[in-house]
């Protein structure tokens, strides 16, 4: 596989795993997850790290070819994904 590719890759598997994310966190009638917990941050970590990878290699790759508009947002959509991925990995670990 060709490195410019893995955005692409990891901006449709964040958006497959946000909504495992947020579906699974919904609390059913005895209080507990729909997907364990532990599964949740897993997944969330997982998430990040191969949008914040992404997000990496966007911008190396942009450096090295010029700047193309529509990788550009690929780019930006990944860091966005890595940050919500932060956030409810932190809103999901019980303090």
């Amino acid at each position: 596989m060709k490195k410019h590719v893995f955005p692409y890759i990891a901006l449709g598997l964040g958006l497959v795993l946000l909504m495992v994310v947020i579906k699974g966190s919904e609390t059913g009638a005895d209080g507990n997850t729909v997907v364990p917990l532990l599964t949740l941050l897993v997944i969330a970590e997982f998430a990040f790290f191969a949008c914040a990878i992404a997000v990496y290699l966007g911008i190396m790759h942009m450096r090295a070819a010029g700047i193309q508009y529509v990788y550009l947002l690929i780019t930006v959509l990944c860091l966005v994904l890595a940050v919500i991925f932060t956030y409810l990995g932190f809103t999901l670990w019980p303090l």
